[in-house]
């Protein structure tokens, strides 16, 4: 069920894929859930409530449960839009707490056009293309509750190979 607004669709393969997500015992333990993966890949939707699993000390949600209720998205997603001669890697990441979580919070990871094109566009320059993504948990009246920049890795799969050989002699 998608939490933000969209014009995009869920597909069986995508509705799937949600459900093993959410089953998936890394994502299941974080106490968030993938409410929606669009059709074609280029959006998904998480969700992170307050509760047992999430409840820090004081009362709110654990940092580690928001961080990693975001973490591997981006890659997956751009493992899909991109396909199989590509190679990609979460790099690193940052976060920033902005105000505790007391309740419920969402976020849209989002591919654009321009994404995928500039990614494209620097793989023929150069065989591997660093960046950098945005996303940001908000609330229903879209008051923001933590930050994220996530640095994702993608390379020509031939080209990092021969990096790789490279590497080894």
């Amino acid at each position: 069920m998608a939490i933000f607004n969209t014009h995009r669709k869920e597909s069986n393969r995508t509705t799937l894929m949600r459900w093993a997500f959410n089953f998936w015992p890394c994502i299941w333990c974080t106490g968030s859930r993938v409410t929606f993966i669009a059709d074609d890949f280029r959006e998904l939707h998480v969700q992170l409530k307050l509760n047992i699993r999430t409840r820090n000390r004081v009362g709110t949600v654990f940092g580690g449960s928001i961080y990693s209720s975001v973490d591997p998205y981006f890659m997956l997603l751009l493992m899909e839009v991109l396909g199989k001669n590509y190679v990609v890697w979460d790099k690193a990441a940052s976060v920033k707490f902005v105000r505790p979580i007391t309740d419920s919070v969402k976020c849209k990871f989002e591919i654009t056009d321009e994404t995928v094109e500039e990614i494209q566009r620097q793989i023929d320059d150069k065989g591997e293309y660093t960046f950098d993504l945005p996303l940001v948990y908000v609330d229903d009246n879209d008051k923001v509750f933590a930050t994220f920049s996530k640095t994702i890795y993608v390379a020509d799969k031939q080209f990092y190979k021969n990096k790789l050989a490279n590497r080894i002699t």
